[in-house]
């Protein structure tokens, strides 16, 4: 429950790449295959809309509550690494939202997923990959964290904020600061850490070749004070 619940207050409300995927489904045509699905954000939307979707995810707690979510949609989950899945089946559009390919492990990860997503593929299929630079969040106009996300549930409040990105060189982490503010005022705060490998989206089309897969002009998802800005790397099969 509590996984959900941070995994929904920190993803879930963001909806500026939605009009991407959208547009993408209606184009390029069901089944989607969503890696990195979560809760079910970018996928359920897209089943809303009556495209069929499988959505994969390595966690089963989150898959869990996007099948209660998508109960009566044509939307099935698979728990599975993003670096190791086999469905048996291909897809004429595979979508990476929210930066899931940096999670990966580097280069290697990248490319055992990448080896998985060209299996999946039917002839001609399109993968689309959001990449964020995490150390681009705060700049000379958005010099501050933004402000925290919040939610009450059974009078029990919530709120996590991002305060920071360190570099470390290949990667960047995104430091958080999540609170519990229970219903007789005790505070709780724990910190949270997500790895992020750096990597320009040229970088990846170049990656991509390697796997027979082409590189279309890319997508952009601008900046907001309140979530970094994404290019989409849009690789043709």
């Amino acid at each position: 429950m509590t996984d959900v619940l941070w995994h929904d207050l920190e993803c879930g409300g963001y909806d500026l790449d939605l009009p991407l995927w959208r547009e993408l489904a209606d184009r390029e045509g069901s089944p989607v295959l969503d890696v990195g699905a979560g809760t079910g954000r970018v996928a359920l939307d897209l089943a809303r809309r009556g495209h069929e979707v499988v959505a994969v995810d390595h966690d089963p707690v989150l898959l869990d509550a996007l099948a209660d979510r998508g109960a009566g949609l044509a939307v099935s989950v698979v728990a599975a690494d993003a670096r190791a899945f086999d469905l048996g089946r291909r897809f004429p559009l595979v979508i990476v939202p929210m930066q899931t390919l940096q999670l990966l492990g580097g280069a290697e990860g990248r490319a055992r997923s990448l080896a998985r997503v060209r299996e999946h593929l039917t002839p001609g299929g399109l993968l689309a990959v959001a990449l964020a630079d995490a150390l681009e969040c705060f700049d000379e106009e958005h010099d501050q964290p933004p402000a925290p996300d919040l939610r009450e549930v059974g009078g029990v409040v919530y709120a996590s904020r991002p305060v920071r990105v360190r570099d470390l060189g290949g990667r960047a982490a995104i430091d958080r600061v999540r609170q519990i503010v229970a219903m007789d005022g005790t505070l709780t705060t724990v910190d949270n850490v997500v790895e992020l490998d750096r990597l320009a989206p040229e970088e990846l089309e170049e990656e991509a070749v390697a796997f027979g897969l082409r590189a279309e002009p890319q997508r952009r998802i601008p900046q907001t004070l309140e979530y970094v800005g994404s290019t989409v790397v849009m690789l043709r099969g």
